[in-house]
């Protein structure tokens, strides 16, 4: 595992918190949480999805969710454009519900041989190691190893999560446990792999991830991971 030299503590408390309350949050997903209460995988304009950052927002408010991430790939840009529209509109509608907005992405990476996206949740974008990864596009030579993203994420303060580990060319059986092994905090388990309408998580593929991530001590999550113009869809 890499080790980093520590930037400002204080810088990273808030981090800390952010980090513990989206854990109990990963602790409590049922497949009836996405996508009406949270969503954990999404795109926007700053990478190859439709919506703007601030239409991510305006349809977040009018769903209801209760909490979110923007997970564009290598870029942070969609986040922070979000929380600004988000602080807006929390001082204009002071006694509104706000959803929890985190920081998120999704990584290239390389696990097994096989090419697969490794998601970033509750990071601070600010730190050095996560910088590399936030730069419009993949990285290349031992940056791009999962060990490498797996640890960048830690060092930054988030949690790292293995997206749709059902789509790789290399199955689901194989890359959870090698994930796991380099420190993942969890695998998407509920997730829509035929883009069904309404949306709804892939029982099969579902049942399987959730029977690994209990073996190894991880995290469910869920997202539709958004690419058109609708949060309650894939496209």
């Amino acid at each position: 595992m890499l080790v980093y030299l520590p930037e400002a503590a204080t810088s990273d408390r808030p981090a800390a918190q952010n980090t513990r309350a989206l854990k109990t949050v990963f602790r409590n997903l049922t497949e009836d949480s996405c996508p009406k209460h949270y969503n954990f995988h999404m795109h926007t304009v700053c990478s190859d999805g439709r919506l703007r950052p601030e239409a991510v927002m305006e349809q977040a408010v009018t769903i209801g969710l209760k909490g979110l991430a923007i997970t564009d790939h290598h870029s942070a840009d969609g986040y922070h454009r979000a929380q600004d529209w988000l602080d807006r509109w929390q001082r204009s509608v002071p006694k509104a519900h706000a959803p929890h907005l985190w920081t998120g992405v999704e990584i290239n990476a390389d696990l097994l041989g096989a090419e697969v996206h490794i998601l970033g949740y509750g990071y601070n974008p600010s730190r050095r190691e996560i910088r590399p990864y936030l730069q419009g596009k993949k990285v290349s030579g031992k940056a791009f190893k999962a060990e490498r993203v797996i640890d960048s994420i830690h060092a930054a303060g988030g949690l790292a999560v293995l997206a749709h580990p059902g789509r790789y060319r290399r199955p689901a059986s194989k890359l959870i446990p090698a994930a796991a092994k380099l420190g993942i905090d969890g695998a998407e388990a509920y997730y829509a792999y035929n883009n069904p309408d309404p949306w709804r998580p892939s029982r099969q593929t579902t049942a399987q991830v959730k029977q690994l991530n209990a073996q190894h001590g991880l995290f469910d999550t869920c997202g539709t991971d958004t690419h058109g113009l609708s949060l309650l869809r894939r496209m």
